[in-house]
């Protein structure tokens, strides 16, 4: 996502450089959006937007496993996601998944890496804001009552036994702990409930807005407040290296919609305060438009949004130089921002993790906790 044509816009800059779009104020005094975030803007006193977060990587791939683990990539090792160190460090809550992907898993680097295969998320493989969305096999099939399900249960059981003794690997031991998580949430209706999206009152579904962004972030906040611990939403494609203007638009406004509404809707629920909420992308665009109206990769500069989970209201942290080429003021590595962010989940991000051979790997390395960034205590 372009900073320009969203969070960090330059209307000060030549043309060239500030792009085609135009700008909204913020409820904020002296600061604004593009224009596109017009909800955004009225909620900017509740979100607190990075404008100097930075990287060296420069391919998609790259730049999404820096984001997704906090570590830039090793040929040597696969880091684990955000997700899966949270589902390793808790674990599953009301008999839901700990680490939910929606609608599907973006890429290999929001998986487990080094972790145990039991430790990745579960993935929807559906999209909320089709009409007849429903999540696969979270039923039992018409034919089976519980009763010949237990059955089932059972046999599978012992054939599991047999194979468990014959092979000690990490495949056959994620296996048995996604068959319990799959059995638990089976066999509890709350569990279940908490992915059926069409359970929420239509004004609320209306108010997010009947897109891909409004109701797959409804679900995020639906499978949140039923006890899932660790939501990882994708939304959209950004990458605009031509027509920026038209690109951005369509996008950003369902982005928006979906991304204000979720913010009101947590502050009425009481569960803004205990749920962190961050926007990222793999890193930013050109400060320059070029010759086809769009934007090329671009990791020296970038913006993030976080809200909630203890983190400042209304701040605008760290300043892009005047063209958007770099940092100007507090420039914000991806190690001190997944520092910061487990810091707000409760975990000690230098703590070390076990990695293949029985070698000891600090969930993040050199980040640090940026208080600037975090809400004074009451």
């Amino acid at each position: 996502m372009s900073a320009q044509e969203s969070f960090d816009p330059k209307p000060l800059a030549p043309i060239e450089y500030r792009g085609p779009l135009s700008t909204v104020n913020t409820c904020l005094p002296g600061v604004v959006f593009s224009e596109s975030l017009v909800e955004t803007a009225k909620i900017a006193d509740r979100i607190t937007v990075v404008r100097s977060m930075y990287h060296g990587e420069a391919a998609h791939e790259r730049g999404t496993h820096n984001m997704f683990t906090g570590y830039r990539p090793s040929p040597a090792l696969t880091y684990p996601s955000m997700g899966s160190v949270v589902s390793h460090e808790y674990g599953p809550k009301n008999e839901l998944p700990p680490y939910v992907v929606v609608p599907s898993l973006p890429t290999e680097y929001a998986g487990p890496g080094y972790l145990s295969a039991k430790y990745g998320p579960f993935s929807l493989s559906a999209d909320p804001a089709d009409g007849n969305f429903a999540v696969r096999d979270l039923n039992l099939p018409n034919d089976v009552d519980h009763e010949r399900f237990a059955r089932r249960q059972k046999m599978l059981e012992a054939v599991d036994a047999h194979f468990r003794a014959l092979e000690k690997s990490d495949t056959v031991a994620a296996m048995d702990q996604f068959y319990q998580q799959a059995y638990a949430m089976l066999s509890s209706q709350t569990a279940r409930e908490a992915f059926i999206i069409a359970a929420e009152p239509a004004p609320l579904r209306d108010e997010y807005g009947r897109h891909a962004a409004g109701q797959r972030m409804l679900l995020c906040r639906r499978l949140i407040e039923g006890g899932v611990r660790f939501v990882s939403m994708t939304f959209g494609s950004w990458d605009h290296h031509a027509g920026i203007a038209d690109g951005v638009r369509g996008q950003l406004r369902q982005f928006d919609q979906g991304f204000a509404a979720l913010i009101r809707d947590l502050e009425r629920r009481g569960m803004l305060d205990t749920t962190l909420v961050m926007v990222t992308t793999e890193f930013g665009r050109t400060p320059k438009i070029n010759r086809d109206g769009g934007r090329d990769h671009w990791p020296r500069v970038f913006s993030v949004v976080l809200a909630g989970g203890g983190v400042q209201r209304g701040l605008i942290y760290g300043t892009s130089d005047a063209t958007g080429s770099g940092p100007d003021k507090n420039p914000l590595s991806v190690e001190d921002l997944a520092t910061t962010v487990y810091n707000q989940l409760g975990i000690v991000a230098d703590r070390e993790l076990m990695a293949p051979g029985a070698r000891p790997i600090e969930i993040v390395k050199d980040g640090r906790v940026i208080p600037a960034l975090l809400a004074k205590p009451a």
